[in-house]
């Protein structure tokens, strides 16, 4: 995970945007689990996609409309904490 981050993979966030407001990764974009499909083309060219949440159960559901849409490089980076201990 650590190196994926390093080498400056996609750092998407797809809790609500509450969830994000009180608390979030640096340098991570916030896309909601319920627009993650409508934003497909956000993910396109990516090296490497980590997405998070706040359990790792959203991510989970992410990841899988993501490669549902051809992006493979997808990790399921778990809690935005988890994350959070790479960045900060």
């Amino acid at each position: 995970m650590e190196n994926l981050i390093k080498n400056g993979a996609f750092l998407v966030d797809v809790r609500t945007p509450a969830e994000w407001a009180e608390g979030h990764v640096n340098n991570s974009v916030n896309i909601p689990l319920d627009t993650v499909e409508s934003n497909i083309d956000l993910f396109k060219g990516k090296d490497q996609v980590i997405v998070f949440c706040r359990s790792g159960n959203r991510s989970g559901q992410a990841k899988a409309i993501l490669e549902q849409h051809g992006i493979a490089n997808v990790t399921n980076g778990g809690t935005w904490q988890d994350i959070k201990q790479y960045i900060d």
